[in-house]
């Protein structure tokens, strides 16, 4: 019989594949989210095997122990503290009964430890000390049951992970460390920390890598950015399905298996040590990336260049009670096209002002201004608004999140907006600050955006405040709330679409729809329950910049659904960047004929194309 390499050994000769995502499985079998998972090594070991057996038979080379939270931190939530040593043990012993079941002498073992579930000092009150011992304590029982290797997983500051591989060092030299951090959307840790620091600072692991986080297109950038900081250490990539979204009280992850089966391939060709799935995935993710691995290897290339930001980084009385333009138009039937648009970063606002000055040329009614997108700290959206209404003299929109205002902060920031000579309102929840900048920022809410609505045109533009007390003279706000049509649940987008009409919203903008017939369709569901739709929609266009954008939109972002037909223009595209260009305008035509406008959102700031598609509706060719 021969003997097995060494995981070491079989990392260097060729791409791993790990198996996918343990609690999803456990979840869609029964098991609560909100109890211990890693306890059901004792309550239903079969049940463990079996999810094991799944993802040996799909193909996976490493599969890991269901003991992610075992730490005595965690398990002390659950009144489990003393029973650290059973669960890791039983953990590692279900893994060993499944893969000798299955026959699978090639078959590696891993151990899998994640955050402690505690801040650690200063943010918190937990030393590094008492860090290290809880390490500790959970990596000797993994160790001592004979795991091949330890994954330390979805670990968001660096800190509490270098705590992780010391204690993993002390207690056997010799075990290959894989550690894995988890990164928010724009690229960062949870901490702030860049993909450049996370490798610098993780030098004492065996293998680096990313899992986790928002889906594998970002995974593969953050990747390819490890890379080209320390080219010789090996990378390993097991990202979620894609970014999850609440239906009916349950995370859906929308990245299919043939989206991963992509994603495992350009992995390969970069060399990149091993692959897997987290959240989300399933053994028919694992199946599609196995596939993909029996191939025979592609030449490796080096990953294109990827930067990410530095670390770094930086009227009179009448016309303030005005009514808005932009309600003039939609009260008129005029068509109307809306351009959404970042703040500045810094205070530098010279770009965006030619941006909107070029977009007005073409016919460009209102810029849509986000508030703090992605929770990144940028400039304060009223100002913004302000600097293109009296330098540009065009209207805009102020996107108005409910997230990390309370009631008298939101009825301030109202009226003081107002005061700028801001007429339109879209109110939306906004990013939550766990995925920003300033993820301990704080982050609660005292109402929720139906409710806002119904604040600001029942009681602001009547004269009075929450409480009922006068504020002189009345708002003229015009609101907008947000539609989805593509939502995964119908009824429920109808029954939200149906509370926000009631409370008074005057128009909505929709998320990028790529089909004119599921707009309709929508439409029709809301009437057969309602009657006809009696407030203007403008309806989302984002110009697709490649087959790789599409793909990423389609399988990554929810609500956005990119039809077959679509995919193959882009695919086949000569210029998939014209290519885009032209489907939008193609649409933009179409939805004038149903809808009362477009809202477009020009992807990483090309905002000339999004002049393109204005063209085609305001400056048709004769």
């Amino acid at each position: 019989m021969i003997e097995k390499q060494s995981f070491r050994e079989r990392l260097a000769a060729g791409t791993v594949l790990f198996d996918g995502a343990f609690g999803t499985l456990l979840n869609q079998k029964g098991v609560p989210m909100d109890v211990c998972l890693d306890a059901t090594n004792i309550s239903d070991p079969e049940l463990v095997v079996s999810i094991h057996r799944d993802y040996l038979e799909a193909g996976a080379e490493v599969i890991e122990t269901n003991t992610f939270g075992a730490n005595r931190f965690k398990l002390e939530e659950h009144g489990l503290a003393d029973s650290v040593a059973r669960i890791n043990w039983t953990g590692v012993n279900l893994a060993r009964r499944a893969v000798e079941e299955a026959g699978r002498g090639d078959v590696y073992i891993a151990g899998a430890v994640g955050p402690l579930g505690v801040r650690l000092a200063p943010i918190g009150r937990v030393t590094t000390e008492s860090a290290y011992d809880a390490f500790h304590e959970q990596i000797a029982a993994l160790n001592e049951a004979g795991v091949d290797l330890l994954i330390l997983e979805t670990f968001s500051n660096t800190v509490e992970l270098a705590e992780a591989i010391r204690a993993a060092r002390d207690v056997n030299p010799d075990l290959f460390v894989v550690a894995q951090m988890t990164f928010t959307r724009d690229d960062r840790t949870l901490m702030g920390e860049t993909p450049s620091q996370v490798v610098n600072r993780l030098d004492g692991a065996d293998a680096i890598g990313v899992n986790c986080s928002n889906g594998p297109a970002q995974v593969r950038r953050i990747i390819a950015r490890m890379r080209q900081v320390n080219p010789g250490i090996p990378l390993t990539a097991v990202p979620n399905a894609g970014f999850p979204e609440n239906v009916g009280g349950r995370a859906l992850y929308i990245a299919s298996p043939g989206y991963f089966a992509s994603f495992t391939q350009s992995m390969r060709e970069i060399g990149v040590a091993a692959v897997g799935g987290c959240c989300g995935t399933t053994p028919e993710h694992i199946a599609a990336m196995r596939s993909v691995l029996n191939e025979p290897a592609p030449p490796i290339r080096e990953p294109v260049s990827v930067t990410l930001q530095s670390d770094d980084e930086e009227t009179s009385g009448d016309e303030l009670f005005a009514p808005s333009r932009l309600a003039g138009k939609l009260a008129a039937g005029e068509l109307v096209v809306a351009v959404e648009m970042s703040p500045p970063k810094g205070v530098a606002t010279e770009k965006e002002l030619q941006a909107v000055a070029m977009l007005a040329e073409v016919g460009a009614d209102v810029i849509d201004v986000l508030d703090s997108p992605m929770a990144r700290m940028r400039m304060s959206p009223w100002a913004l608004c302000s600097l293109l209404q009296n330098q540009l003299s065009i209207e805009t929109v102020l996107h108005f999140p409910t997230r990390g205002r309370n009631l008298l902060r939101v009825q301030g920031d109202l009226l003081a907006a107002h005061a700028l000579g801001v007429r339109n309102l879209f109110v939306v929840m906004g990013d939550p600050t766990r995925i920003g900048d300033y993820p301990d920022a704080h982050d609660n809410y005292d109402i929720v955006p139906s409710g806002l609505i119904k604040l600001v045109k029942e009681n602001l533009n009547a004269g009075i405040d929450q409480a009922g007390n006068s504020i002189g003279q009345p708002t003229n706000f015009l609101v907008s709330g947000a539609l989805s049509p593509n939502a995964p649940d119908p009824d429920r987008e109808v029954r939200v679409l149906r509370k926000k009409v009631v409370n008074g919203a005057d128009y909505f903008l929709t998320q990028p729809i790529y089909d004119v017939n599921a707009y309709k369709r929508f439409m029709e569901r809301y009437a057969e329950q309602h009657g006809p739709l009696d407030r203007p929609v403008l309806v989302g266009l984002l110009p697709l910049y490649s087959l790789r954008n599409a793909l990423f939109l389609h399988n990554e972002v929810p609500g956005i659904l990119i039809p077959e037909s679509i995919l193959d223009r882009m695919k086949h595209a000569d210029d998939p960047r014209r290519e885009g260009v032209r489907i939008a305008q193609e649409l933009a035509v179409q939805f004038a004929e149903v809808a009362a406008g477009l809202y477009l959102s020009p992807q990483f700031g090309r905002f000339d194309l999004a002049a393109d598609v204005i063209e085609a509706v305001k400056q048709p060719a004769q």
